[in-house]
């Protein structure tokens, strides 16, 4: 299905309203999973023309993606990568998490963004932090698109790793998601050390719904380090 191309336009109307040089864009991977860390990846990119194809990562085939990930390294102006892990999810609750792990991707970058573009129409980061929301920013939005792919092929790559230690999940083939041979798994093996606790599926595992843990209240940000 073709679609519109991602544009500076945000950026731009930024820099203009805000008097802001520095913006970065910000995006999430691995909200849904099963399994795995949540990965937030924040990126600079200035004004430049990107490199061709560059879309939400969801719209580009692995191969495709893998290709314009090698060629965002050397043409974002910085990037860094923030992850929270399963552990983190279950203590602090999904919201907390992405806060933390876009907090540790933000505060890797070499110089600290005056805007940060934020997929979504959720502002789960907050103060100090002047954010603008874009609803499907993933797609419209350069910054947010390099951040998108960024992400997800740097998420896959670590779950291809676990799935090494864990071979009968296959997380190489389904990051953490509940695929058929992932549900399969879980009910004949259980969680590992690598899944989601706090999580509904196990109430469908009688085996091994005693291991759920409880949902947790929501976390304020200065609560978190």
């Amino acid at each position: 299905m073709p679609y519109e191309p991602p544009t500076h336009r945000v950026e731009r109307s930024l820099r203009a309203t805000t008097g802001a040089k520095v913006i970065a864009g910000v995006d999430e991977v691995g909200r849904g999973a099963w399994a795995g860390p949540v990965t937030v990846c924040a990126a600079v990119t200035g004004l430049r023309r990107p490199p061709e194809g560059l879309t939400d990562s969801k719209l580009l085939t692995p191969k495709r993606r893998a290709e314009i990930a090698g060629e965002l390294e050397s043409w974002v102006t910085s990037h860094a990568l923030g992850h929270s892990s399963p552990e983190e999810i279950d203590r602090l609750g999904m919201t907390a998490a992405l806060r933390l792990a876009a907090l540790r991707a933000l505060e890797e970058l070499p110089v600290r963004p005056e805007v940060v573009i934020l997929d979504g129409k959720h502002d789960y980061l907050g103060g100090p932090w002047r954010v603008r929301t874009v609803i499907k920013g993933d797609q419209s939005c350069i910054a947010v698109a390099a951040a998108s792919v960024l992400a997800k092929v740097r998420r896959d790559a670590m779950m291809a790793e676990l799935g090494v230690e864990h071979a009968p999940f296959a997380f190489e083939d389904n990051a953490g998601y509940p695929s058929p041979v992932h549900r399969s798994a879980l009910a004949q093996h259980g969680p590992t050390p690598q899944h989601r606790l706090s999580w509904a599926y196990l109430d469908a595992l009688p085996r091994w719904k005693h291991l759920k843990r409880p949902r947790v209240e929501p976390v304020e940000q200065a609560e978190l380090f």
